[in-house]
């Protein structure tokens, strides 16, 4: 996230400030007052819970647009698949093998610890049905139960506007690669206009979520109050936990998964890789954006590791928007700690469709300011948890959004690095990796909305 500034305070801190705000009134009503005081209720029934429902239904509406467009251009800026032939391929299965390990940990992790457990039950269960009530009917919607044969027939949308309008996030995301995918093969004077179009929705869609994310910090202090004003300091040490998990599991990532794959794949010393990604990897952390950490990643490809210049330009733009392993591993672990905290149990089945749907999502919603936030909330519909359990990350998701961009920058690096061993540039005129207008269109498009990590 970019530091937006209302009144010239980075909207950041004012999030931080809301969530503090938040927290503390509601610790405050749940250790002096109780929750169950008159005008505890009336407030948290009239005021902070309908404040907070109307941001996360601004964001619900939000989600198609944003996942068909995002998809679909995601796909579509692969087009240079024909002339980088093999080059593509190997960046498309790497894509999905290294985001399907990064989700795998953060599963397991969280099955592992368990960070969400720990609540009584009676409280979880009152705010999962105050949930039910705010999601304006979309959890009761979601199927009773997930079989895995029914799961990959329902895959295919007999109708992308029906999938569309209940919400079906999976065969939507089927659709719209599948989309993207004839926008590649059906190359042409009308197909390009249509891309164009279709890259308008895109930016409308961030445009209104940066419009919208700026109510964040009020939303934040609502979401918090009522959350912290029925669990009191439960919810301190479940958040605590959760961060935790959340930050140990990317650190397995990047510390011995990146490594392997470097050394396995890349042919390459582990040492001698992230002693050359180094400014990359400190300026993703101290942004949190992954398109304005683009220019260092393509310079640090081609001067220190030595990449073509083909391929790393290549490979790093696409992955930008593409190869997303942190956001994917946090969008995991994220459904199933609020899962553990609402006392709900998700079968393997329904943990190997979390995983899927966090895979796509890192395609998806790459590169979106907050893109992650409606992903994340149209699965916990999926898996029947109250979507308003995002108010308990929001607090502490600029940290979080801070360690996964780097997460994100460093695999992108990764994958340029094993798609790059074997191949040589070609001769090319220079140009300056340091000037948007030279990267290709999902980087500038990046840079020039300063989206998230």
């Amino acid at each position: 996230m970019t530091e937006t500034k209302r009144g010239g305070i980075a909207l950041h801190w004012l999030m931080l400030l809301g969530f503090a705000v938040g927290l503390g009134g509601g610790l405050w009503v749940n250790l002096t007052l109780g929750a169950e005081t008159a005008w505890v209720i009336w407030v948290t029934d009239n005021v902070t819970g309908p404040a907070g429902q109307i941001f996360l239904r601004l964001l619900f509406m939000m989600v198609v647009p944003l996942l068909f467009s995002a998809l679909v251009i995601g796909v579509a800026e692969m087009g240079d698949l024909n002339s980088l032939g093999r080059a593509g391929i190997k960046t498309l299965l790497l894509t999905i093998l290294v985001s399907g390990i990064a989700v795998v940990i953060g599963l397991v992790m969280v099955n592992l610890l368990q960070p969400g457990r720990g609540v009584d039950p009676a409280m979880a269960q009152q705010l999962l049905e105050q949930g039910r009530d705010g999601a304006a009917g979309i959890v009761e919607k979601a199927p009773e139960s997930i079989q895995l044969g029914d799961f990959f027939l329902d895959l295919v949308p007999s109708n992308a506007v029906t999938a569309a309008a209940e919400n079906q996030i999976l065969p939507l995301m089927v659709f719209a690669l599948f989309f993207g995918i004839g926008l590649v093969m059906a190359k042409s004077p009308a197909t390009d206009r249509l891309q164009e179009v279709i890259e308008g929705l895109f930016e409308v869609t961030m445009k209104l979520i940066n419009l919208f994310i700026k109510l964040a910090p009020f939303a934040i202090a609502c979401l918090m109050f009522n959350l912290a004003a029925l669990f009191g300091w439960d919810l301190l040490v479940r958040l605590a936990a959760f961060v935790g998990v959340a930050v140990g599991a990317m650190a397995i990532h990047m510390f011995v998964v990146y490594p392997l794959v470097i050394w396995i794949l890349g042919g390459r010393s582990p040492i001698t890789f992230f002693r050359a990604v180094r400014e990359p990897m400190v300026v993703a952390f101290s942004t949190a954006s992954s398109n304005a950490s683009l220019p260092v990643s393509l310079k640090a490809a081609e001067q220190q590791l030595k990449l073509p210049k083909k391929i790393a330009r290549f490979v790093l733009t696409v992955g930008a928007t593409a190869n997303q392993n942190g956001t994917a591993l946090f969008e995991g672990v994220t459904v199933l700690f609020l899962a553990q905290f609402f006392n709900i149990e998700l079968s393997l089945t329904q943990q190997v469709i979390v995983m899927l749907v966090c895979i796509l999502g890192g395609i998806g919603t790459a590169g979106v300011p907050a893109g992650s936030l409606p992903v994340v909330a149209m699965i916990l519909v999926m898996v029947k948890v109250p979507p308003e359990g995002i108010g308990l990350i929001l607090g502490v998701d600029r940290f979080l959004d801070m360690c996964r961009t780097t997460l994100n920058v460093t695999g992108d690096l990764v994958l340029a690095t094993v798609v790059s061993r074997g191949e040589k540039d070609d001769p090319v005129e220079p140009v300056d990796p340091m000037e948007p207008e030279d990267l290709p269109g999902a980087a500038r498009r990046g840079l020039k909305h300063g989206t998230a990590g």
